[in-house]
């Protein structure tokens, strides 16, 4: 069966950066876009990025544009999220989704908890 597995998240002052990695398995991984929702506290999902089947085609939230980069390593079935100039605003579950869009739909992992706060 589909089992996303996210790993990287922390606790990083605002400014700071981390690497968000998604270890996917039980599917043609190469066959799917990928994608990346967040949860804060308290909200719902909200959509963050998505990736085509390959490094060519990226899409992102306005409120991370700029700032964090999505790619994927399709040897090794992992999905992966840069995020750079962190803010308190981006403190959230980050998931990985299997397939592309704009949309949070989807079965989810566990997720890896990131907080920026100093």
């Amino acid at each position: 069966q589909v089992q996303l597995v996210e790993s990287g998240g922390g606790l990083v002052q605002p400014g700071g950066s981390l690497r968000l990695s998604c270890q996917a398995s039980g599917f043609a991984f190469t066959n799917y876009g990928m994608r990346w929702v967040r949860q804060a506290p308290g909200k719902g999902l909200e959509w963050v990025s998505g990736i085509g089947q390959n490094n060519l085609s990226t899409s992102y939230a306005d409120s991370v544009k700029g700032r964090f980069t999505v790619s994927r390593d399709n040897s090794k079935n992992q999905l992966y999220l840069q995020m750079n100039s962190l803010k308190p605003e981006d403190t959230a579950v980050y998931y990985c989704l299997k397939g592309g869009g704009d949309t949070v739909a989807g079965s989810r992992g566990q997720g890896t908890q990131v907080t920026v706060s100093s």
